[in-house]
């Protein structure tokens, strides 16, 4: 543990040398400190979640490993249900307190939880009343002995989803706060304490989907609910939500940005959820684990660039709304110079992937190099749309991204299909058709931010 005096003291060392580095921006200063606390976060993460892989394979199996990973991202897609909230507060909460009207922000806090949690309960009930009616076991495509315990498995994981929807906003605020690596710290606690539960399930049965799907559920509401409370009994006090305060003036001022986030969300999970679906659909449950194998793989540069990016979210809405473009130009282009280390970072990973995957998932696993490749393009598709999507999103500017959102909802399961089983591609053609619609809205982003930076976005390029 690190005294008060020495935390004190390398506080003052990292800021002296921010000063060195002459990175004088009080804006900057904060992001850089928070992308540094980011990086410990997250290369924790990234153990934690390369341990948890191997071992939860060894407990579980294959077959039980490709169902759980098709459930959770089935789960996810009631994630939608938040209707843009989660972001759409996080927008007005920075523009509240940057204008020091907390009355506001305290009102914009309280009506986003009561309406989350209206949804949720609403959504509990929905899902009870129907969950032993449906044949999960032909949803997920599992055998017998796998679907049998599959009813109580689904209605004690969308349960804890429903609590981590409502309690998952008090990241949002600390985001719009500008303290950045909050977001990273929960997933890091969160995946640590995951994976001694695996290790622990391990040491004490047989596998069992339905106690790892208890347990794996529970531990993410019980950090959110803990980080609450803690939350708003010590720094965030003044803002701690009030029944009284919720409005529906203020529930329709979060929902003008969160409409436009409630579609590109699904878009995004249309985009990165369902293929699993596909996979397990048209080839089998198996097929899902070399896909996500992969995917984690080379989510790991995915990973490190959002570290860098994401907390220039909250800081582009705080310098637009002091028109600061000169702040915005060249954050903007710095991030980019550093983006071009990433398609030299891919071609190592690809030719060392064969490597990586022995040691990590041993030979339980294969993963064919068309595969990694089409991981590649991906990666490099998505970490180049990534600022100019968070610029976007922070100077409040959606009806581009609705447009191209639209069309890869109409376009990416279809043309999964296609690539996937007609072209004869495979696994790969899935990722490949993600692929097709990435690059199609990077296009719109791109001359959207220079139309709106250089103070020539008139029309649909101004919305």
């Amino acid at each position: 543990m690190f005294s008060n005096s020495s935390l004190k003291k390398l506080k003052f060392n990292f800021l002296k040398l921010l000063d060195i580095l002459v990175i004088k921006s009080e804006r900057t200063k904060n992001i850089v400190k928070h992308v540094g606390w980011s990086m410990f976060y997250k290369v924790g993460s990234i153990i934690c979640n390369f341990l948890i892989v191997p071992i939860t394979i060894n407990y579980l199996d294959t077959e039980n490993y490709g169902v759980w990973l098709t459930i959770s991202s089935f789960i996810g897609w009631f994630s939608l249900f938040d209707i843009g909230l989660g972001n759409g507060l996080r927008n007005k909460f920075a523009e509240a307190k940057t204008r020091g009207n907390y009355q506001d922000a305290q009102a914009f806090v309280s009506t986003a939880y009561f309406s989350i949690s209206c949804i949720s309960l609403a959504l509990l009930l929905v899902f009870s009343a129907f969950n032993f009616f449906i044949d999960w076991g032909s949803v997920f495509n599992a055998s017998q002995e796998v679907a049998q315990n599959l009813p109580i498995l689904m209605v004690v994981v969308f349960g804890f989803f429903c609590i981590q929807l409502s309690t998952k906003l008090i990241v949002s605020i600390y985001l719009a706060d500008q303290n950045h690596s909050m977001q990273n710290k929960v997933q890091f606690y969160t995946l640590l304490l995951n994976l001694l539960v695996v290790w622990l399930l391990t040491q004490t049965n047989e596998g069992s989907l339905l106690i790892f799907g208890t347990f794996y559920s529970a531990v993410p509401v019980i950090i959110l609910v803990i980080m609450n409370i803690i939350a708003f009994n010590n720094g965030f006090y003044e803002f701690r939500p009030k029944w009284s305060l919720f409005d529906k003036k203020y529930l329709s001022s979060i929902m003008g940005d969160g409409v436009y986030f409630f579609v590109i969300q699904i878009a995004a999970m249309v985009l990165f959820t369902t293929d699993n679906f596909i996979i397990s659909h048209l080839f089998s449950p198996d097929e899902v684990v070399p896909y996500n194998v992969s995917l984690k793989y080379f989510s790991l540069v995915i990973t490190g660039y959002t570290l860098l990016v994401n907390p220039f979210w909250t800081a582009f809405t705080e310098a637009f709304t002091k028109k600061d473009f000169t702040w915005i130009r060249t954050s903007v282009k710095n991030i980019q110079k550093i983006w071009i280390i990433i398609p030299i970072g891919l071609v190592f990973m690809i030719l060392c992937a064969d490597w990586f995957y022995d040691i990590w998932v041993g030979d339980k696993v294969t993963i064919p190099f068309k595969l990694n490749l089409s991981m590649a393009f991906f990666v490099l598709l998505t970490t180049f749309n990534m600022v100019y999507s968070f610029f976007l999103n922070g100077v409040g500017k959606f009806k581009i991204q609705l447009y191209t959102a639209s069309a890869s909802i109409l376009l990416n399961i279809p043309m999964s299909i296609y690539f996937a089983s007609y072209l004869g591609f495979g696994v790969s053609g899935v990722i490949l058709a993600t692929c097709f619609s990435v690059g199609l809205s990077t296009i719109f982003k791109v001359i959207q931010y220079t139309k709106i930076i250089n103070h020539r976005a008139i029309g649909i390029w101004n919305k």
